[in-house]
Parts: structure tokens; C-alpha cells; sequence
């Protein structure tokens, strides 16, 4: 069996039936026909002329013809109806890769007394806390680096925006 490629040109051109009008745009034009005689058949009083009916017809055909112009080439309900999904869609999309659906999840199980807990956290409560000492004499050994002239700094920039000092022993 022999298969061909079709060229993309010839797959989205349009045809026209009349004119320069295409389906779509007849079926508009015909559109307010049907309509009008489904209003002069159904409503009230039936098969005879009122004005009411003929507004009603009036404002459809107005409508339909709007609706079937050409703006830049496309048709004015195609611009609608992209407009239409456009202002329809969803706006913020959340993705959460830490979902836990159908995923097993292992909980840590504690079999730790509240007494014994509130030790550790006492604990941890103490480790983190530096005497003033420490930082004081981290500023002051950093201070002669920076002043010594046999220690030189530069600074580099990391590719996500983060400043890293690099201290390097000058070469005699």
C-alpha cells in the first residue's frame, strides 16, 4: 500500500463555496430563515405577522450577519470563540510533586515519653545558642585576613545569583 505525505498548504486552505463566503458563513446568512419562521410558526398568535416578531427577527439578523464577517482573514465567531476559551481557561495551575496520592507513605513512629522529649528539645535549645565569644573572635581573625597583605580576597558570583568570597595566599 502506497502512503503520501499531504503538504500542510493545502490542508488548511479554506474552501469557499460561494464567492468568497465558506460553509460556516452561508449557515450564518441562513440561520435568521429558519429562525424567522420558527417564530412566525410557534409564537403567539401563530401564522400571522406581529411586531414584536419582526424586531425578534431583526436583532437575529443583525446578529448572524456581525458573526459571519471576515477580520483578518477568519471569521468574526471564530475570533469570538477564541476569545470565548481563552477567558474560560484556568488561570493558576498547581503542581504540588511532593502529592502523596497513591503513594506509600512511612510515618516515623515515636515511642518517646513527653518527659524525654522536652530534655531533647532543652537540649537542641542549647546547642544552637553560641556564646558571643565565638562570633567575636570569628569577626576579629576575619578582620586580619582581610587586612593582611600576604592574603588576598575576590569575590565570585555563583550562576543563580549567590556572592561567594574566596581568601587565596598570594604567590611570591
Amino acid at each position: 500500500m502506497r502512503t503520501r505525505v499531504i503538504p500542510a498548504q493545502i490542508t488548511t486552505v479554506e474552501d469557499k463555496i460561494v464567492g468568497n463566503l465558506n460553509l460556516m458563513q452561508i449557515m450564518m446568512l441562513m440561520a435568521p430563515v429558519f429562525f424567522m419562521t420558527l417564530i412566525y410558526a410557534v409564537f403567539p398568535p401563530s401564522m400571522s405577522f406581529v411586531a414584536y416578531k419582526l424586531t425578534l427577527s431583526v436583532i437575529f439578523f443583525v446578529i448572524c450577519i456581525t458573526l459571519s464577517l471576515r477580520i483578518k482573514g477568519k471569521i468574526v465567531i471564530h475570533w469570538l470563540s477564541i476569545l470565548i476559551r481563552y477567558n474560560l481557561r484556568a488561570k493558576y495551575y498547581i503542581y504540588n510533586k511532593n502529592e502523596s496520592y497513591l503513594r506509600t507513605l512511612h510515618l516515623p513512629t515515636t515511642n518517646k515519653t513527653p518527659v524525654a522529649e522536652k530534655k531533647l528539645l532543652k537540649a537542641k535549645a542549647r546547642k544552637k545558642i553560641k556564646p558571643a565569644i565565638y562570633r567575636i573572635k570569628n569577626l576579629v581573625s576575619l578582620e586580619n585576613m582581610i587586612g593582611n597583605d600576604e592574603v588576598d580576597f575576590r569575590y565570585k558570583i555563583g550562576k543563580k545569583g549567590g556572592l561567594n568570597v574566596a581568601f587565596e595566599q598570594i604567590k611570591k
